[in-house]
């Protein structure tokens, strides 16, 4: 799998429509193993390039905190299948439509389109970036939010906030950003935004850098504040201390494009 860093939304059980919340306490009651490998179908275009697509139950994120339970599901049907149009529509290279032909385009919009109809309220909570971890998120989060902890014999750096709180950052910090040469960020941090007011402000959101940390060293992953540098950032913007400004933004941007760069190395 491609090493990625994941955007979560972990929503209480009671923010979940009843028929979904009962599908959940299920879920939490039997202890649905996550050391279970998933499943996937391969699919073969007409050109012989295949891909693959998940066939197995849906899974899960859950959290406890302070006796209340809270569920980010991965949806991966849905988010498969907005990524695969996401892909065709966008056309990223000379030669991609042969990945994703327009017969399979058309299919995946159906059934998409049969799955919001269904399930007019249900959105993937889950944003995913391969191979770094976007700038626009750390505004998400603040320094003492930042936690490295031990997941099975390795360490895993992460943030966690509240959607609430979170939503107040992104709403400071897009008037700063509209007002300098980072304008295009601005509109970045505004999808998320509009994005996040979709779920519970009660809801939790987590910043995981996941597999990206089997890039990074410890001293690496214990030097990197980067919400903190960012957040510095836009106070300094605010303040016009420009080159402070432009020093702390650089920083957290370095360390993004240097775990980027690992994506040609491999």
């Amino acid at each position: 799998m491609i090493p990625a860093a994941e955007l979560r939304v972990y929503q209480p059980l009671d923010a979940f429509p009843a028929e979904e919340m009962a599908y959940w306490e299920r879920y939490i009651v039997e202890g649905a193993p996550r050391a279970v490998r998933p499943r996937y179908t391969d699919l073969a275009t007409r050109d012989g390039l295949g891909f693959l697509t998940p066939s197995s139950p849906e899974q899960a994120h859950v959290k406890v905190v302070d006796g209340a339970f809270f569920v980010c599901p991965e949806r991966t049907r849905l988010r498969v299948l907005a990524g695969l149009l996401a892909f065709h529509d966008g056309t990223p290279f000379e030669g991609s439509e042969a990945f994703v032909p327009d017969g399979a385009a058309r299919r995946a919009r159906r059934e998409l389109g049969r799955m919001r109809r269904r399930n007019p309220g249900q959105l993937a909570a889950i944003m995913e970036s391969p191979w770094h971890v976007p700038v626009r998120w750390f505004v998400l989060f603040d320094d003492d939010e930042r936690r490295i902890r031990e997941v099975h014999g390795a360490h895993r750096l992460s943030y966690l906030t509240t959607v609430r709180k979170a939503l107040r950052r992104a709403e400071r910090s897009v008037p700063v950003l509209r007002h300098s040469e980072l304008g295009p960020m601005a509109e970045l941090v505004v999808e998320v935004h509009q994005w996040l007011t979709a779920f519970d402000t009660t809801a939790l959101l987590e910043l995981d850098y996941g597999g990206l940390c089997e890039f990074m060293t410890w001293d690496e992953m214990d030097d990197d504040h980067s919400a903190r540098d960012v957040n510095d950032a836009l106070k300094a913007l605010g303040a016009r201390e420009f080159t402070r400004s432009a020093e702390l933004y650089q920083a957290a941007a370095a360390r993004s494009a240097e775990l980027r760069s690992r994506e040609s190395v491999n």
